[in-house]
């Protein structure tokens, strides 16, 4: 009691001006926690992937997997699955719904609120996860987390729904951002993979929210990005040609990928222990052959980018991680996918530019190079993010000079994938084979932004059903526009018009007060609409839900969520959203 009566006014006025779709200095602030909070667990999440490594891995280097003896590489995957097994054994099968995709999932079917429970299992399980040597990212893990962090400060404000919605990108701005150390592409992927829109509303925010993150990181970490990127060129407009052809081949590897994910889904429906056995017995068997493909293999990726792995362990290395780790991700294991793709991508553009070096006499750019164009090119592709890939390279290079021929390669990737192979994003896709059918129509993304206060209407008086003249009389000295009409409850809205037409009338037929002062507001003639409750905290999507679901044309909106207690804020009627969208369009 002691700490509600201590909050209570100042987090009300602050949830009433975050109401207000204008409030861009409140959400700026939500902003800044939001990407303090993301970057805190982002870093919390990789110490708890690092320090066990760093006491397992011979040198302390959280990455040698290819250290491990035969018998240590095959033994860890499995002894480490069973640590899995155990702890999730007895998850209730919602709660293990982890990552990206789940993050998009509660975007569009429950207004991003995301569990706390989810959030506990991907940080316990997805390190674990990596810990193990699974081929799978961290990243993944940490914009779950991110959001999760952001979402759940925002149902403690107790805020709208939109204001929550925009608080999960920033979380996942900032997740990416405090990631690979780079904010802009942190701003781009959360408004382009997670809330697939751009808004000026919801630019402020996340920008903040991103550079709060990577400052933090940076804190931490130092201001390095997330690879060592060498100096990089192109050496000769007359490579472009190869540079396509590193686009065209990531496309079909993208969509290669995606539809290995695709086929992995279902195998969701076998038993939590059966999926983690077969991953772990697929790291165990790939790590005995491949070890550079266990764990998040940055290492490897920074070896590629340097020009230091040979042509024919590349080309190993693309075909193992592509499958091992599609076939991972696809079984719904709590790791993330945007490492093995940018990892994939490497391997492919080292390959291609050591092949290209072979044509060209080594005077043509640098192996390195290419590898940096098919990690954009791949991750483009897969995720269908063309313009947060251009923003991940061109940060992780810190070279303008790549710009011209990341933009083509990543724009011939995306559209070999998407137009010829007809594969939609990797997080789509698995949110299709779940029998989600995700909705990201103009008229939802509207709806979606706006919360029911921004356009209810607060001019209504509420009467009794049955009210003497008098009584009529003096609610309509206050100019209400809607008359609720209480019972027990709020059963019904009438014009306020059609009340004064109807006192008038009745006057002007008695030529005196009438002897009767009663009015059943039920009976009088007028335009009525049944009403139901909806809580303030909502948008306008779930108000037009609302009415599609029961079948009325108006709600009362209430700040309070007790189901005995009838206080209203406001009412919406189903014209009035349709005249906000027309408005607004």
């Amino acid at each position: 009691m002691l700490k509600d009566r201590f909050r209570l006014p100042t987090l009300e006025r602050f949830r009433h001006q975050v109401a207000d779709v204008n409030a861009l200095p409140q959400l700026a602030i939500l902003g800044f926690f939001s990407g303090l909070f993301s970057g805190m667990v982002v870093i919390l999440f990789r110490h708890a992937v690092e320090l066990p490594l760093q006491h397992i891995l011979p040198n302390f280097d959280d990455e040698n997997f290819e250290g491990l003896t035969l018998v240590e590489r095959i033994g860890l995957p499995l002894f480490v699955g069973m640590l899995i097994l155990i702890t999730l054994y007895r998850v209730k099968p919602k709660y293990l719904r982890v990552g990206i995709t789940h993050v998009i999932e509660r975007l569009s079917y429950h207004q991003g609120h995301l569990p706390i429970k989810n959030m506990l299992v991907q940080f316990f399980g997805g390190s674990l996860a990596i810990i193990s040597g699974q081929p799978v990212g961290r990243e993944g893990p940490a914009v779950h987390l991110g959001a999760a962090c952001s979402s759940l400060l925002g149902q403690w404000l107790k805020l709208p729904n939109n204001s929550i919605r925009t608080l999960v990108g920033c979380g996942a701005a900032g997740a990416i951002s405090a990631a690979f150390n780079t904010p802009i592409a942190g701003v781009i992927f959360a408004m382009e993979v997670i809330m697939m829109e751009y808004t000026i509303a919801g630019f402020t925010p996340v920008i903040l929210a991103a550079v709060t993150a990577a400052v933090l990181s940076e804190m931490v970490y130092g201001m390095a990005p997330a690879f060592s990127v060498p100096p990089m060129f192109l050496a000769s407009l007359w490579e472009l040609p190869l540079v396509v052809i590193v686009g065209i081949l990531a496309g079909i590897l993208a969509a290669c990928f995606t539809h290995l994910v695709q086929l992995s889904c279902k195998l969701r429906t076998r038993p939590l222990w059966q999926r983690i056995i077969l991953a772990s017995l697929l790291t165990a068997i790939s790590g005995a052959i491949l070890p550079e493909i266990m764990g998040v293999g940055y290492d490897t990726v920074n070896m590629t980018l340097s020009g230091i792995i040979p042509l024919q362990l590349l080309c190993f290395l693309v075909i193992g991680k592509l499958l091992v780790s599609g076939t991972i991700c696809g079984l719904g294991l709590p790791g993330g996918l945007i490492g093995p793709v940018l990892f994939i991508g490497a391997s492919l553009g080292g390959a291609l530019g050591i092949a290209g070096a072979y044509l060209t006499d080594s005077s043509g750019s640098p192996s390195g190079f290419y590898a940096m164009l098919g990690m954009g090119a791949m991750m483009g592709a897969v995720l269908q993010a063309p313009l947060a890939a251009l923003m991940a390279v061109l940060e992780l290079t810190q070279n303008p000079h790549i710009i011209l021929p990341a933009m083509l390669v990543i724009v011939v990737a995306s559209m070999t994938s998407k137009y010829f192979f007809k594969k939609p994003s990797v997080f789509l896709t698995q949110l299709q084979a779940q029998g989600l059918n995700f909705r990201n129509d103009p008229l939802s993304q509207a709806l979606q932004r706006t919360g029911v206060s921004s356009i209810m209407e607060r001019q209504f008086v509420r009467l009794a059903r049955h009210c003497t003249y008098d009584e009529a009389s003096q609610a309509l000295t206050t100019n209400p526009i809607w008359i609720v009409i209480d019972t027990n409850k709020p059963e019904a809205i009438l014009l306020a018009a059609d009340l004064a037409r109807y006192l008038g009338q009745t006057q002007e037929e008695a030529n005196d007060e009438p002897e009767s002062d009663t009015i059943d507001l039920l009976a009088l003639p007028g335009e009525r609409k049944d009403i139901t409750p909806l809580y303030i905290q909502a948008t306008l999507h779930e108000a037009l839900e609302k009415l599609d679901q029961t079948q009325v044309e108006a709600l009362y909106i209430t700040s309070v969520s007790a189901p005995m207690i009838n206080r209203i804020n406001g009412i919406i009627t189903r014209k009035a959203i349709e005249r906000f969208y027309q408005f607004k369009h």
